[in-house]
């Protein structure tokens, strides 16, 4: 489920000199989480933009937005994450 499984994507982003990632997506409790805990082990910054996540367990959704995500990375609003890119 994560994006770096089966991928070379951790190899292009370090090679890139990419060091923090921008996550979101429509499966919260999937792709979303499984890509967060292997950029979180691998020692990426990461960001997730809560307003751009769904999930069909709003439960699960919040708990993972509200307690989960923000103990291993930073979770902001799109609009917030926008606005801090310098100009």
């Amino acid at each position: 489920m994560s994006a770096f499984t089966g991928t070379a994507l951790d190899l292009i982003l370090r090679a890139k000199e990419i060091e923090t990632l921008v996550l979101f997506g429509i499966a919260t409790s999937g792709v979303v989480l499984s890509t967060l805990l292997t950029a979180a082990d691998s020692d990426y910054r990461i960001i997730v933009l809560r307003d751009c996540c769904a999930d069909q367990d709003e439960e699960v959704h919040a708990a993972l937005l509200e307690r989960f995500f923000p103990r291993r990375g930073t979770v902001v609003a799109a609009a917030e994450f926008l606005d801090s890119l310098p100009a």
